[in-house]
């Protein structure tokens, strides 16, 4: 018996499901192609019995393929970030214990160094496709499917494991929710290493039946393009991708600024995620293109747990209520209940939940408290909606007996004409605790002191949230994912 995702696939068949560079592909020919790569990993053995395969691949169809082929012949998907360093994919590689490597020709240089000092199988994409189609292994849903690597935003990166039905659970999930059809259409633009680029976008495409377009870089003129070109019925994105595409928008002549609004409002659903949404990006982007962005929140662990609403209002700042499947609760530091109006830890319960972090049994026990993962996200319930406050070791500073949310702080600061972007910190200090610091991105031509910000931020913000140190940098450090790496910008301070 297939497992659901193939056996869906099957009914689509000459339906179109990938749209990449190398072509147009359909459902049936997607099947075939991952049919030829599982046979060719398999190597006349019967099942991988879930050995780790690890594939560096840029988004197209032969990363879906490769994905799918791994899946399908028993084995463990082991994704790589296509712009990561190697000393980071050699610990993502030595980490999961992959036995099989798999690479496009353009990383062949990188990674088969990297399999002949291990002994590792080394594999070409090239090879795969030629292979013959043979009879594949029955693979249940409750083994394991793939490991995918936290951000490592506040320690080193785990390996997050998730079973085919843990997988299955988070599509249902997103399909239900969000009313995905096979008529739907979607340009994704997001690395294929993370949850919300392979579940959200291709899975939960792959699953409905609808047709996935893919980009292999992402380039901000080529997705207005596509926007006005195709007929979109979703899009989803960081908001560093939205901010981008905001500043084309407004570079562009204001006749075609018109076209390009206009391909936005006809899209049914657009969704922001992986980091917190500014109010400031969402308003911007709502003017321009009638769309009022969805908020969501999730993790590699859980999937998405929570989401505003596709049909009824959307709160600004707020990430809705769980969808369907998760179960969720916020607890004090002594794990009991708080009411709504009381921050609390988010902890969340569900099919959904991935099984353990990989070769980490230590790790997976201390996450979870009974069966509720323990996320570490800080969050509050107003008018039925969860707001997040942030990370509880990142996000949440004690600074002179109090608590602040770095997040609020932020939001705050992106009012001011002068900073685009910003992120705000706790430092460690032997008065205080915790000094709340603020590195800042300020506009082209723009300069800002200490003293001018906190003269301008004591009308706003309680005196002891207001930043008592700043840095003015060109960027922010980031991940993959766009997201503000926390730890760095901490460091930042430290090495002043």
């Amino acid at each position: 018996m297939d497992i659901p995702l193939f056996a869906r696939a099957r009914e689509f068949g000459d339906k179109t499901a990938i749209i990449a560079t190398e072509g147009i592909f359909t459902y049936q020919y997607l099947l075939h192609a991952s049919n030829q790569v599982a046979t060719y990993i398999l190597d006349d053995v019967n099942d991988l019995q879930q050995q780790r395969v690890a594939f560096l691949i840029p988004p197209g169809f032969e990363y879906v393929a490769t994905q799918w082929g791994v899946w399908r012949a028993g084995g463990i998907a082991v994704p790589l970030c296509v712009s990561h360093p190697l000393r980071e994919l050699e610990y993502v590689i030595a980490d999961s214990g992959a036995t099989i490597i798999i690479a496009q020709e353009n990383f062949e240089t990188i990674l088969r160094p990297v399999a002949q000092s291990k002994d590792i199988r080394f594999i070409l994409t090239t090879e795969m496709f030629d292979a013959r189609v043979d009879n594949l292994p029955v693979v249940s849903t409750d083994r394991p499917a793939m490991i995918l690597y936290t951000s490592g935003t506040t320690s080193k990166p785990k390996g997050v494991v998730t079973t085919h039905q843990n997988i299955q659970a988070q599509i249902k999930s997103l399909v239900s929710a969000w009313e995905w059809t096979s008529e739907d259409q979607i340009l994704h633009v997001l690395p294929l290493h993370h949850i919300h680029g392979i579940i959200n976008v291709l899975s939960c495409a792959l699953w409905a039946g609808a047709r996935c377009e893919m980009l292999d870089l992402f380039d901000a003129q080529v997705v207005w393009t596509r926007i006005i070109e195709s007929e979109l019925s979703l899009f989803m994105a960081v908001p560093t991708i939205y901010t981008k595409l905001i500043t084309t928008w407004e570079a562009a002549e204001s006749d075609l600024q018109h076209v390009m609004s206009n391909a936005c409002a006809k899209l049914r659903l657009m969704v922001s995620g992986s980091a917190a949404l500014p109010i400031q990006v969402l308003e911007k982007w709502k003017s321009i293109s009638s769309q009022m962005l969805l908020e969501r929140y999730g993790m590699t662990e859980i999937g998405m747990a929570l989401s505003n609403p596709l049909h009824e209002q959307r709160l600004p700042g707020y990430v809705g209520k769980p969808l369907p499947g998760a179960k969720v609760r916020l607890v004090d530091e002594q794990f009991n209940l708080v009411e709504p109006g009381t921050p609390g830890e988010i902890q969340v319960s569900g099919s959904s939940v991935f099984l353990m972090y990989w070769g980490k049994p230590e790790a997976t026990q201390k996450a979870f408290r009974d069966s509720w993962f323990c996320t570490g996200d800080i969050a509050v319930v107003e008018n039925g909606s969860y707001r997040i406050l942030g990370r509880s070791s990142v996000d949440i500073i004690k600074t002179g007996g109090y608590k602040v949310s770095a997040l609020e702080i932020e939001s705050v600061l992106l009012i001011h004409v002068d900073i685009q972007e910003c992120a705000v910190v706790g430092v460690a200090d032997p008065e205080w605790g915790q000094r709340v610091c603020a590195a800042l991105v300020l506009i082209e031509g723009a300069s800002l002191t200490l003293l001018a910000l906190r003269s301008w931020a004591k009308d706003i913000l309680a005196v002891y949230k207001i930043p008592t140190r700043i840095l003015i940098l060109d960027q922010l450090p980031r991940n993959a994912m766009g997201k503000v790496t926390k730890p760095e910008v901490a460091q930042l301070f430290t090495c002043e």
